[in-house]
């Protein structure tokens, strides 16, 4: 009870992070669910794709598309749910704006977990891990009031 009062009510700070831990859970899930699936989509079909694309592109396509899908859900309740603040098109503009810097990081820091041998179903979780410390970060200048 004492947690979710603190989600609620608590320190604005801990509050704020404690729900952005939430839905930044909830973002890496979907993100994660669609990039699994499609993986398990392009080791099925692997022989289907292999003149169009090598399975390392095919891979980072399916990273890539999950990040997009993630976004939408992530935009709105790190509006409604993290900040308590209305979806407004500025806010639209500053988290697009925080979200290139992080997909660009994602795309850096997954290249390297491949490049290091990191397992392709491993490295979205290292990834992530990383991330959402230096997208909170960013996220509190963009919603600040």
């Amino acid at each position: 009870m004492s947690l979710l009062h603190d989600i609620k009510e608590g320190d604005a700070g801990k509050a704020q992070f404690i729900r952005f831990i939430i839905n930044g859970c909830a973002s890496a899930a979907i993100h994660y669910g669609v990039y699994l699936a499609l993986i398990l989509a392009i080791d099925h079909y692997i022989a289907c794709i292999t003149g169009l694309m090598t399975k390392a592109t095919a891979t980072s396509i399916a990273y890539a598309t999950g990040y997009i899908v993630s976004f939408a859900f992530n935009f709105y309740f790190t509006c409604r749910f993290t900040f308590r603040a209305a979806p407004t098109l500025r806010r639209f503009i500053g988290f697009s704006g925080s979200h290139a810097i992080n997909f660009i990081l994602h795309i850096i820091l997954f290249s390297a977990c491949m490049y290091m041998g990191i397992h392709r179903l491993i490295a979205p979780i290292v990834v992530m891990g990383i991330a959402m410390l230096v997208q909170f970060t960013i996220l509190k200048l963009v919603f600040r009031k």
